[in-house]
């Protein structure tokens, strides 16, 4: 295409894209192989010149489609109308920052602002009332880190019915993909390459605010995920005695039934890994101070605030916070005593490691059950009629939980759309039946080797208090009472109608002491 002056002219492009780190570098590349043309744009020019440097790298002698724009005002020029700028930037005011930048370059009311970073789902709320009068104010939480950035993340967009109308089609291109019948990844790692077929790992989650709510839940279970595999990785380590390549072994095979998982399988790579510099095993090497980007946090608080049980994954939160004192722990080590480890004989051992794959598998579910009643509770109190089945399915792949399992868990709210919980499906309930011994004789095992399993304890613990029937609240609503007024129901009266004792009157009965 040629101006009137006889100079080749710029053709437009599909989409801008805004903040070039690892996440964005990696988008923008993901959408140059499904065929976009995208102006990008970083207050780090280096960043614009490397992506365009990757770009020719990749794709040869083929025509380049990342076009690089010093500004903001060059970005929006380079872009077709209506235009759909996607960002990538850190959560919080550079978000806010960049929106700003793109009023005063010129964006308009019917153009698409995407926020894919990790925002707090109430900033993303805050903002589409902020700029409504300005631009549409649209937001995709992403999961799936460095790699699923680039060749397929599961995406959780919220917003905008319209703006997703819009958006749809370019979220289900470079999302993960899974095969429809099996649920498991269809995965092509060659950049130019990308999947085409299969089920794509995007799906409208609701409005403004819902996408990233379940990502921010997506994480928390993540956070307990995680946190089940380092206990169960130190069960045995420290009582039965196995070296990191000996665990690596064990998880590869849990990673081929029904543990099978992103996380169980780089948790094996991890273990097998060697330190360059010393031959040691590099677990041994890496310090045990675990680092968090508040994600998980937020999802405790909100279990909390909205009175949602999640104490697998506040457990998982804690375990973080407690490793981070790792001074205070070695002083500790030398002034507290522990119970002496008794060493296991062969046979002893195998059976453990059964166990403990059976341990594992119910504190997930656990965990996973948790996570989905809290956004159950969420959806209520928001209204945003959150689709619990579409929800799993998205992230059968291209996020960091995925998990075979997550297909039995989007059957399950297939096959009962109103399910309370998931430890009701007959499906989760009978595996949790026949494998809680086994659960329990492996926590057993860890207390008595005095070996820490917070997660993993909290998550039979939610089992066992979710199956029972009375449990000690009434002491508790007693003791309340007493100290406080605050009322207490009767099991023999209506539901709501509330009761006071006066505690100090001595003439209220008694239960008769026997002497």
């Amino acid at each position: 295409m040629y101006r009137e002056d006889g100079k080749q002219a710029e053709s437009k492009c599909d989409i801008g894209f805004i903040g070039l780190g690892v996440m964005g570098a990696n988008l923008t590349l993901n959408l140059v192989d499904h065929g976009y043309r995208v102006a990008c744009f970083d207050l780090d020019q280096a960043k614009v010149d490397g992506i365009i440097e990757k770009d020719v790298q990749e794709r040869g002698d083929q025509a380049a489609r990342v076009e690089g724009c010093s500004s903001y005002t060059e970005l929006l020029s380079r872009l077709t109308s209506p235009r759909m700028i996607m960002l990538s930037v850190p959560a919080g005011a550079p978000v806010d920052h960049v929106c700003s930048h793109l009023i005063d370059a010129g964006v308009q009311a019917d153009d698409i602002v995407v926020d894919t970073g990790n925002s707090l789902w109430t900033d993303s709320v805050e903002r589409e009332e902020r700029y409504k009068s300005k631009f549409i104010f649209f937001s995709t939480a992403v999961s799936g880190g460095e790699v699923g950035a680039r060749f397929g993340p599961s995406l959780m967009p919220s917003g905008n019915p319209y703006a997703w109308t819009r958006i749809e089609p370019v979220l289900k291109a470079i999302a993960a993909k899974v095969d429809a019948d099996t649920g498991l990844p269809i995965e092509s790692f060659v950049p130019g390459k990308p999947v085409l077929e299969g089920e794509p790992c995007a799906t409208y989650i609701g409005p403004v605010g819902a996408g990233h709510y379940v990502k921010m839940v997506h994480n928390g279970i993540e956070y307990a995920d995680m946190q089940l595999i380092c206990e169960t990785y130190q069960i045995m380590r420290t009582a039965l005695s196995m070296s990191p390549s000996e665990i690596a072994q064990i998880f590869r095979r849990w990673n081929d039934g029904k543990l099978n998982s992103y996380l169980i399988e780089i948790s094996a790579e991890v273990l097998e890994q060697m330190d360059p510099q010393t031959g040691a095993p590099l677990v041994d090497v890496i310090l045990d101070k675990a680092g968090q980007k508040g994600t998980g946090l937020w999802t405790a608080v909100s279990a909390l605030q909205v009175g949602s049980p999640a104490q697998t994954i506040t457990a998982a939160v804690f375990a973080r916070s407690i490793s981070s004192l790792k001074e205070e722990r070695v002083a500790a080590s030398e002034v507290l005593q522990g119970p002496d480890v008794k060493p296991l004989s062969e046979e002893e051992k195998r059976n453990t490691i059964n166990q403990l794959e059976h341990a594992l598998y119910c504190s997930k579910i656990c965990a996973y059950a948790q996570g989905f009643q809290l956004m159950a509770v969420a959806s209520k109190e928001h209204k945003w009629e959150l689709d619990f089945g579409g929800i799993a399915r998205i992230w059968r792949a291209g996020c960091i939980i995925r998990a075979v399992f997550l297909q039995s868990i989007a059957k399950a709210y297939e096959n009962n759309e109103e399910l309370d919980n998931l430890l009701l499906d007959p499906f989760f309930s009978q595996q949790i039946t026949e494998y809680q011994s086994d659960w329990r004789q492996s926590l057993a095992q860890a207390t008595l080797a005095g070996i820490p399993c917070p997660a993993m304890m909290s998550a039979l613990s939610y089992y066992d208090a979710y199956r029972t029937a009375v449990l000690p609240a009434n002491l508790l609503q007693g003791q309340r009472d007493y100290f406080g007024a605050h009322t207490y129901q009767r099991v023999d009266k209506p539901a709501g109608k509330k009761f006071h004792l006066d505690w100090s009157d001595p003439a209220r009965p008694q239960i008769a002491v026997k002497k």
